[in-house]
């Protein structure tokens, strides 16, 4: 059960493992584009691929799904990314319950936008924690974790991908244990934080945090849905990479812009941060040199 490519990674893995798969439960399609064409989820499209039955129900309440279930008999239901609760009926069903692979290490970041919040809050450490699901919100005793180190230019992109191979490998491990009845289950502790759903406002660059931080913030967002801020003249200016500038703003405002080169240099907190690749408003992505090489940006603008 799974939905966007992180689980069509994964499906992809115990498929071609050789696992007899079933079934694959993914949601209804969506209509994307300007001619709201609709969309199956790239988790429909590896199973049309690889000639997997697949079942994309309205709702799972009210037993909904239950006559499904009883015609394919599962022994064990892996969900990745599905998008919708698990009602006790579908958690109780297979003889080994359900297992999802969680992008962090539990009981840290559950919850919508674990990858996201573990950059922006500057982790150098994250994984995938495969747990036997209950029903709560990540809740569930943790049977392996896959950890995977966050490097200092990795952004989400980098990161969703490392962190899939590794969500792909742990299940594979965790199959097996049940295959072997060797999956040990450890609670988790009571200490958990929550990543909430990405906002708006966790977008806006505010330069009065340090310049650390703001690069933390972009990483975190780069490359959807982008973090951005304001130019002197009141326009949208998403970020796609920058980097902590080595330029000592002197005397400078909090958002000012010190100085140029390949990059945008601005004022922050501690220092300066230095947008290297952006998006302005009404234009694609480019370098910041062509944006500052259009005359669009100037020393001493203040941005924000």
């Amino acid at each position: 059960m799974g939905t966007p490519d992180f689980a069509a990674q994964a499906l992809r893995a115990i498929h071609e493992s050789g696992e007899q798969v079933v079934g694959v439960v993914t949601t209804p399609d969506k209509a994307k584009g300007r001619g709201m064409v609709l969309t199956p989820s790239d988790v429909k499209k590896y199973a049309l691929e690889a000639g997997i039955e697949v079942y994309q129900p309205q709702t799972l309440r009210d037993g909904a799904f239950l006559s499904t279930l009883e015609e394919l008999k599962p022994e064990l239901i892996v969900v990745v990314a599905y998008g919708r609760i698990l009602p006790d009926y579908v958690l109780d069903f297979p003889r080994h319950g359900c297992i999802n692979a969680h992008a962090s290490i539990l009981p840290k970041y559950r919850g919508a936008a674990p990858i996201q919040r573990a950059i922006i809050n500057g982790e150098t450490k994250t994984g995938v924690s495969v747990m036997q699901m209950d029903a709560g919100l990540d809740t569930g005793d943790v049977i392996l974790v896959e950890e995977v180190d966050i490097l200092p230019d990795d952004n989400f992109e980098s990161v969703h991908d490392k962190l899939a191979i590794a969500g792909s490998r742990g299940l594979l491990s965790a199959i097996s244990l049940f295959k072997e009845n060797k999956a040990t289950r450890t609670k988790q502790p009571q200490d958990f934080t929550y990543a909430e759903k990405i906002t708006k406002q966790d977008c806006l660059i505010d330069f009065s945090n340090s310049a650390k931080k703001i690069h933390d913030q972009i990483r975190g967002l780069s490359p959807i849905p982008l973090s951005f801020t304001k130019t002197a003249d009141g326009r949208l200016l998403k970020v796609v990479r920058a980097h902590i500038s080595q330029v000592e703003p002197k005397n400078a405002h909090i958002g000012e812009v010190v100085a140029l080169d390949s990059s945008i240099h601005i004022a922050c907190a501690d220092g300066a941060i230095a947008l290297d690749i952006i998006v302005p408003e009404g234009k694609g992505r480019m370098n910041a040199r062509d944006y500052i090489n259009g005359r669009k940006i100037a020393v001493g603008d203040i941005l924000g």
